[in-house]
């Protein structure tokens, strides 16, 4: 049993690799930036790994469903609503349901649970938690939610601090727990590890069985010596106080990950990663099409046997 810590985009590719090569495997999703949105609750990373796995994400955009249409966002715009994040139509669907089974007193894990079912996905996704953990950035222009500063504004204002609201109180989903507790490996996605990762480990009791079960914990770099493969993670790391680097990820997780991959192209970072207590492997790290993802997802579960 292989278990991954994910984001969104950045996640999705490896998790489909390793779903083609391992029958036992769960996935524990970011929450940090699920939003509230025409009174809809929005788990962007979360629907993000069902499209992924159920085959019908939108690869181009790398969100929502492919072959979706947008006249619901369309007739909110005509109607003045401050429409600047997108939802298709069918998607909305996923969205409606969600909420109407929240509403009613069901858990996010159970409504996840459904929707993993319907798309008849075999490995389990579960929320890292039930209860809202929301990622807030610091800018020049002010907080604001993490969805408002990568969509609305593009990412644009500088950052000078994140923080996840919530993630003190609350705790990880049980089924988390077990995973961790009961899985041969357990692996961080190449994903954003301030605003995809960073919410998941800032759950206490989470963190502390990450830490326990350091050993079994397999990081893969999303960064490319100094540049992410995708998203903003080197404007929120160095919001931080990170290097702009391999070396930085890796000092991020250091309490919690005994190896870590790194792009061939990086081998100049490996011996500060290894002063961490880490062991490093080196292997292309860039996915550009399905073949890459299993090869790679490949390779980490060699490694992981080693």
């Amino acid at each position: 049993m292989i278990t991954i810590l994910a984001g969104g985009t950045g996640s999705v590719k490896l998790i489909r690799g390793l779903s083609k090569l391992s029958e036992d495997m769960t996935v524990i999703s970011n929450v940090g930036d699920n939003i509230w949105l025409y009174g809809l609750y929005v788990c962007p990373d979360i629907d993000t790994i069902l499209y992924g796995l159920a085959g019908v994400l939108d690869e181009r955009r790398g969100w929502g469903i492919k072959g979706d249409s947008f006249e619901c966002l369309a007739q909110l715009k005509k109607l003045g609503a401050p429409a600047w994040f997108s939802l298709g139509d069918r998607d909305i669907a996923t969205h409606l349901l969600r909420t109407s089974m929240i509403k009613s007193g069901k858990s996010l894990l159970e409504v996840t649970t459904l929707m993993r079912d319907r798309y008849s996905i075999a490995a389990k996704v579960i929320p890292a938690a039930d209860s809202e953990v929301t990622t807030r950035i610091m800018t020049g222009r002010g907080e604001m939610h993490l969805q408002e500063f990568w969509v609305k504004y593009r990412g644009t204002p500088k950052v000078t601090g994140v923080r996840y609201d919530g993630a003190d109180k609350a705790v990880a989903n049980q089924d988390v727990i077990v995973a961790i507790r009961n899985s041969d490996a357990v692996i961080v996605a190449p994903a954003n590890p301030v605003s995809s990762i960073g919410p998941i480990i800032a759950l206490a009791d989470l963190r502390q069985e990450l830490v326990q079960n350091r050993e079994k914990v397999i990081a893969v770099s999303p960064l490319i010596g100094g540049k992410a493969i995708n998203g903003p993670a080197v404007k929120y790391m160095k919001a931080l106080g990170l290097e702009s680097s391999p070396v930085g990820v890796a000092q991020y997780y250091r309490d919690f990950v005994g190896k870590f991959v790194i792009s061939r192209g990086d081998h100049r970072f490996a011996s500060r990663i290894e002063a961490l207590n880490m062991r490093v492997y080196e292997t292309n790290i860039m996915m550009k099409g399905k073949q890459d993802e299993v090869r790679l997802a490949g390779d980490i579960l060699n490694r992981i046997k080693k």
